[in-house]
């Protein structure tokens, strides 16, 4: 094959990734070619390992089909520089396995990065720092994968878990949503043999395997807000609800999913529960809320936030105006 015949493959190459389906005199044309030409060289890329799929016919089209050797990638400067500060990212990721392979992967594309794009990489390496934070458990990525998997291909997965209080047991479960929280990865799928669905954090599940059977969801929950009750909410003893006055996109802004639950009420209130092991936070935290409030429960809460905000008022009484917080 000429220099020129490669290139013109590379470019076929990228061309296919760039979009889902090509007509192929509009493929033809941006080549430079003869339909077959065309025809020629899809042929040559499928004899490399690289499926291509053609419609038949005077209308038919080309697509880059599933399988077979990964097509190389043509990058521009912006995508170039983003992968690169994605990988170095990826070297410190909670994944299991994940590190090894971004510094194969990240090895390679340092290989090749023009210096130009290099010195915007390192810039970027050397201003930042990254703030240590609370040691997470560290994830398989084989686990994550089939997990995932089981999510997009609707397939009930069979695995081991370990739950809060150490005991090991068999789940058989029909996956919806693989949900990241920043520090933790839970699965949100419903239990077949409890008939409910539940939520398990991926680094307590051992050996999943994909059944093979499918299945439908119906009236399926939604996984961030089954995730945020079983962490924010479930796990502690006194529960706190507040009513706040604010459009519910506004304040889910202010309030994420991993602090408290919200849920709307109308389009102008928003219904938030919180919990701790005590009042003491709980009284904090709704007293940062950025919004009129009003607690509804406990008692002890509402008696609380009213005596803090008589407190206040005492000594900041030219501070304090009508239609402050709700107490």
């Amino acid at each position: 094959m000429t220099v020129e015949g490669a290139a013109r493959l590379l470019r076929l190459l990228t061309l296919l990734q760039s979009r889902p389906q090509w007509p192929g005199d509009e493929l033809a044309g941006r080549l430079g070619v003869t339909s077959r030409t065309l025809r020629r060289d899809v042929t040559r890329l499928r004899d490399l390992g690289y499926p291509v799929d053609a419609d038949p016919g005077v209308a038919g089209g080309y697509r880059l089909g599933r399988g077979g050797r990964l097509p190389p990638l043509l990058l521009d400067d912006d995508e170039a520089v983003a992968i690169a500060v994605g990988l170095r990212v990826a070297t410190a990721t909670a994944v299991e396995g994940v590190e090894t392979a971004a510094v194969a992967a990240l090895s390679k594309l340092d290989g090749v990065l023009p210096a130009r794009l290099r010195d915007r990489v390192d810039a970027v390496q050397t201003g930042t720092v990254q703030l240590p934070g609370p040691d997470v458990p560290r994830i398989d990525t084989d686990v994550l994968v089939t997990l995932a998997r089981g999510c997009r291909n609707t397939e009930g997965l069979r695995f081991g878990y370990t739950d809060n209080h150490g005991a090991v047991s068999a789940r058989w479960v029909e996956p919806l949503r693989v949900v990241h929280t920043g520090r933790r990865w839970y699965l949100v799928a419903r239990d077949r043999d409890r008939d409910a669905w539940r939520t398990f954090r991926v680094d307590r599940i051992v050996s999943p395997a994909l059944t093979g059977q499918r299945y439908t969801l119906v009236d399926p929950p939604d996984p961030v807000a089954l995730v945020s009750e079983g962490t924010a909410v479930a796990p502690y003893s006194v529960t706190g609800s507040v009513l706040v006055y604010a459009p519910y996109d506004r304040v889910r802004r202010v309030i994420p999913a991993t602090s408290a639950v919200v849920s709307r009420v109308d389009d102008d209130t928003a219904l938030v529960r919180v919990a701790a092991w005590d009042l003491a936070p709980l009284a904090d935290f709704v007293l940062r809320i950025p919004f009129d409030f009003e607690v509804r429960d406990p008692p002890e809460l509402r008696d609380r936030i009213a005596e803090i905000a008589a407190r206040i008022s005492r000594r900041h009484p030219e501070r304090v105006t009508n239609g402050g917080p709700g107490t």
